[in-house]
């Protein structure tokens, strides 16, 4: 199985990997079977820009570094909520919200890798929460590399990128929604004041040039930087469209800048560059699938397309990914 762009869809090679959903969650097209050109016009105009497939050349690719869609559908459901109560301005119950804290974290914890589902592969209604779920799945993994993270305080961070843009459901203004959401959540009752600042602090900027207060160094706390940082790849790779491989060369750039060194570095070496399915061209010159990553983000497994060869790029130190190539 591998994901590709609806624009890349052959109905000749190819069949559903995964079911398609709509905004209400139900299954619009089953996994296993093939998509007539109607139904892939309609997909397109409810700009569904992503589908998983299975053909020929992504055999034996499990995406096992990706959770399951209905987890990742009742995560969504759970933010969902969490905002419509947020829009009337009165406190939510945090039991719901932390019970779907716990199963993130236990997603993270039982894989070595976590690559996302595009918010771009459901319906527009739902992107928003998808997002806040994506971003706290990426901040959950590149938080297992710090040291200064134990299992508890995982709670209070996942808690608190969950609901980082919370104060988009009570504001129309957008840069005031850090500020609205930190006043929201640090009322609600049980919640961390480490959480509430996470929403405070998502915009801000390890060189002081962030909102809504400037704040700079160690003012911008490590829970803020993981959301911000994570919020910077997920809105680059699902709302710009840019290759994971490309995002990560920018989330680079960002050392000292946008986020302090420690935790650009931690992102670097938990979430890879190149996911399953991906296509890549080696620096021989012969074209390969990525298969799977096994501990090295950066040196994934790939399966030569000629050859059928698989090679562990983390074992192989003669072979460089130097870029991708188009399906067509």
């Amino acid at each position: 199985m591998r994901l590709i762009s609806i624009s890349d869809y052959n109905h000749a090679t190819m069949q559903l990997g995964r079911p398609v959903y709509d905004n209400q969650k139900r299954i619009l097209l089953t996994a296993g079977r093939t998509i007539d050109p109607r139904y892939l016009k309609r997909l397109e105009d409810m700009d569904i820009r992503y589908l998983f497939v299975e053909d020929s050349v992504s055999e034996g690719i499990t995406m096992d570094e990706m959770m399951d869609m209905p987890t990742w559908l009742d995560a969504i459901e759970a933010v969902q909520q969490v905002y419509k109560v947020a829009a009337t301005n009165k406190p939510f119950e945090l039991k719901d919200i932390q019970q779907m804290t716990n199963k993130l974290i236990d997603e993270v914890n039982k894989r070595k890798a976590i690559v996302l589902i595009p918010t771009t592969s459901i319906a527009e209604d739902l992107r928003p929460y998808a997002h806040s779920v994506n971003v706290a799945l990426l901040a959950l993994q590149v938080g297992k590399k710090l040291s200064s993270i134990n299992n508890l305080q995982m709670r209070d961070l996942a808690l608190g990128v969950l609901l980082h843009d919370i104060g988009k459901a009570i504001t129309s203004n957008d840069e005031n929604h850090p500020q609205t959401g930190f006043d929201y959540l640090r009322k609600v009752r049980g919640l961390s004041l480490l959480s509430a600042h996470v929403a405070f602090q998502h915009h801000e900027q390890f060189n002081g040039t962030g909102f809504p207060r400037g704040i700079t160094g160690k003012e911008f706390h490590e829970y803020a930087q993981l959301c911000g940082i994570c919020n910077l790849y997920d809105n680059m790779i699902s709302r710009d469209h840019i290759p994971p491989h490309m995002a990560m060369e920018m989330i680079m750039t960002k050392s000292n800048v946008g986020f302090s060194e420690e935790i650009v570095h931690a992102f670097i070496h938990s979430i890879p560059s190149y996911t399953p399915g991906t296509k890549v061209v080696l620096s021989n010159g012969e074209k390969a699938i990525v298969t799977k990553i096994k501990s090295h983000m950066q040196r994934p497994v790939i399966r030569i397309i000629e050859s059928n060869k698989e090679v562990s790029l983390e074992e192989d130190h003669t072979l460089l990914i130097t870029g991708t190539f188009d399906e067509k």
